[in-house]
Parts: structure tokens; C-alpha cells; sequence
């Protein structure tokens, strides 16, 4: 039986616009860019698995509690699910930067624990973020990468948006 193929996204500055406030602390500063919902459900409707890992030292440094963190991510959920979009599951690290966790990217431990569950082939999936660390942690375990901005980058892919980036992943995914 063939492995489905999964896309994972970071959260923030792919998922959500935090330009104007960089951590997301609550669950009404929580926007979503407009066109992540439809860039999702096209990746929903392409057969690929799609998740969320997200850094989210805020927990760990004392910004936000692990519960406020939920609501964050159910407003996140809710806000997809109502316009047809659906995240296959979350993945979380809540340790401070700096504690040395296999979990925090750049480290793959979260990609790791999402494909153990879910049974995704890494070579046949990618990682989309908007830093080089999610770039680095796709990379460690040998999923192709896009990255979100126009940064100097070793992804195999940069644009700007998830809808460019979904389009590069449906047509890389048929090849």
C-alpha cells in the first residue's frame, strides 16, 4: 500500500500574519492570511495530508499558558474548518529556546513524531515555512522544502504566498 504524502506547515507568517504583533499570545490575535484557507483545501482536495508544527517557546518562557495555546490553535481550526480547509493534526513545541529538546526546529523531532503517527513517506512530502530553521528541519529528514518570503534560502522552492506554494506542491507531487 502506497504512504500518503503530507505537506507541514509552520504556523506563523505561513498560516498567520504576525507582522504587526510577532508572538501570538491569544486567540484574537490570531489572523489568518487570506489565502490560506483555499490553499489548503486545494492540498486537502490533492490527497495530501496537511499539518501544523509550530515553535512555540512562548509556553516555555511563561507568555502564554499551554491552555491559552489551544485556544489559540481551535480558533486557528475553527477559522479553516468554516471556510471548507482542514488540518490533519498539530504539532507543538513549548520549550524556551534553548533547552536543547529534540522538538524545536531545526531539530525534525516534531516531523518525526508526525510521520511515527500518521505514516507519511518523508521523501514524498514537504515542509513549508517561512525561516530557514523550518527549511533546516524539512531538509534533516529528507522532505523537500518551500520556504514563505524572499529571503536567500536552501529550499528547494521560495514564493511569497501558501497558494503559490501549493500550486509548486501539487505539480512537484504529480512528477
Amino acid at each position: 500500500m502506497k504512504q500518503p504524502n503530507a505537506v507541514i506547515l509552520d504556523r506563523d507568517g505561513v498560516i498567520n500574519d504576525n507582522r504587526a504583533i510577532v508572538h501570538v499570545n491569544r486567540p484574537d490575535e490570531f489572523v489568518l492570511f487570506e489565502d490560506v484557507p483555499r490553499a489548503i483545501k486545494r492540498l486537502n482536495e490533492s490527497g495530501m495530508l496537511v499539518f501544523v508544527a509550530t515553535n512555540q517557546g512562548g509556553v516555555g518562557l511563561g507568555y502564554m499558558t499551554s491552555e491559552q495555546l489551544s485556544d489559540i490553535h481551535v480558533e486557528m481550526v475553527r477559522q479553516l474548518n468554516e471556510q471548507g480547509a482542514r488540518v490533519d493534526a498539530i504539532a507543538v513545541c513549548t520549550h524556551a529556546p534553548g533547552e536543547g529538546c529534540d522538538c524545536r526546529k531545526p531539530k525534525p523531532g516534531m516531523l518525526q513524531t508526525l510521520q511515527s503517527e500518521f505514516g507519511f513517506c518523508f521523501a514524498t512530502s514537504f515542509m513549508v515555512g517561512d525561516r530557514e530553521t523550518d527549511v533546516d528541519a524539512g531538509r534533516a529528514v529528507g522532505m523537500r522544502t518551500v520556504r514563505i518570503g524572499r529571503s536567500k534560502t536552501k529550499a528547494d522552492f521560495c514564493t511569497p504566498d501558501l497558494t503559490s506554494a501549493a500550486d509548486w506542491i501539487i505539480h512537484a507531487a504529480s512528477l
